[in-house]
């Protein structure tokens, strides 16, 4: 089976760099770039009638006439997030089903180039893409009816991220499955367990304050707060949302300032505006708790634990239901998954990864279990700050 990643293209000059997990090769990309958009809708329209007609009944896909393509965000396939994971999810499903796939990188950061990128890879023979993030939001809107034959798998958007480019809301197709979140019970799980482990000056940073952001950081209040209560034991936080998804001197500055003041752990959640937490906690000994996957690899030492939701069982189980003749199940369907769906949010387990050390995995489980089974309730409100008993104090800073 051929597989090819399509590192990166450029609407104008298309020089396309391929490699394969573990191979590379090199395609010209000058007719790709010069093809009309017609044309592209036309090789979608392409896709045998017979897996269509499959699709609709479903019966199972013919895998050997199918091809994968990833789009990425803003980010690449080494971002140690979503982009990542989404690949190698994507290339573990491909190799364990005989399914081609590539990826490909938007040439700049808007929504006309990663509607360029999805016309792009219908071009070059994807039936089914999948996207990571809520920036795909407007470029799903504009290209689901473009291409009725072509599937496509967004995680971590909502139907209100499907605005077309005038902005105006759009229905989602049913050849469109969209998945978001229910980030709170991370956020929650993570900071019960720190101060379980017997933190008591405690930090959030965000990146930009969209809604899985926030509901890290309200679930997060919540965790703190109920754990504090069980306890009686006084705790502060700090909260800030540094407006951005990258780290930097001003971010890392203010991170240094929090550490020197006696914040003990930091919950950085928004991209790779980790570094700038980890940089600080480095320098004072201090601690930080990752986001979205398992980040100890990356953070290293100062990595407590990882609010994770679970990207690799969403694009997995959607891919699956696709190719196994199930899509009927997700056609046209916003899902936000949670505990309740299956096992979609959690923080890591693997004794390299667990860096509590009162905290026990017995007593996470017990809490894991409260949120399954609806025992503990976490709130999704993401317009009105949590509320907290007299144990705990927090200091929102603009």
């Amino acid at each position: 089976m051929k597989k090819k990643v399509l590192a990166t293209f450029m609407a104008t000059a298309m020089a396309f760099s391929l490699t394969a997990c573990g191979s590379s090769t090199e395609a010209p990309a000058d007719d790709a770039a010069e093809q009309p958009a017609d044309d592209a809708a036309g090789d979608a329209s392409e896709t045998p009638a017979d897996d269509t007609e499959a699709a609709a009944d479903d019966s199972a896909i013919d895998k050997s006439t199918q091809k994968i393509a990833m789009i990425t965000d803003s980010g690449d396939i080494t971002d140690e997030s979503f982009n990542q994971i989404t690949w190698e999810t994507v290339c573990a499903y491909g190799d364990e089903n005989g399914v081609e796939y590539e990826y490909y990188k938007p040439a700049e950061d808007t929504d006309e180039e990663r509607i360029n990128a999805i016309d792009l890879a219908i071009n070059e023979g994807a039936t089914v893409v999948v996207m990571p993030g809520y920036l795909f939001g407007p470029a799903i809107a504009e290209e689901q009816d473009l291409y009725p034959d072509t599937t496509f798998i967004a995680v971590d958007v909502t139907e209100g991220d499907l605005v077309n480019l005038a902005g105006d809301p759009v229905a989602i197709g049913k050849n469109v499955y969209i998945c978001s979140f229910q980030e709170e019970q991370a956020g929650y799980l993570a900071g019960y367990g720190a101060v379980k482990d017997g933190y008591t000056k405690l930090g959030f940073l965000g990146g930009i304050a969209v809604p899985a952001v926030i509901r890290y950081g309200f679930g997060y209040i919540q965790g703190i707060n109920a754990a504090a209560e069980e306890m009686g034991v006084d705790v502060s936080v700090k909260y800030f949302y540094g407006g951005q998804f990258y780290g930097d001197e001003n971010i890392t500055a203010r991170m240094e300032g929090w550490y020197a003041d006696g914040t003990e752990i930091v919950f950085a959640c928004g991209g790779g505006i980790y570094t700038s937490a980890v940089e600080a906690a480095n320098n004072h000994g201090g601690k930080v708790i990752g986001v979205d996957v398992d980040q100890k690899s990356v953070i290293g030492d100062c990595c407590v634990t990882s609010a994770m939701k679970g990207l690799h069982a969403a694009v997995y189980d959607a891919l699956d239901a696709y190719f196994n003749g199930n899509w009927s199940s997700l056609s046209g369907k916003s899902e936000q998954l949670g505990l309740t769906q299956g096992d979609y949010i959690g923080l890591p387990t693997d004794d390299a990864s667990w860096g509590f050390t009162t905290f026990t995995k017995d007593e996470y489980n017990t809490v894991l279990e409260g949120i399954k089974d609806g025992s503990i309730a976490v709130s999704n409100d993401i317009e009105n700050n949590p509320e907290v008993g007299s144990h705990v104090s927090v200091d929102y800073v603009q």
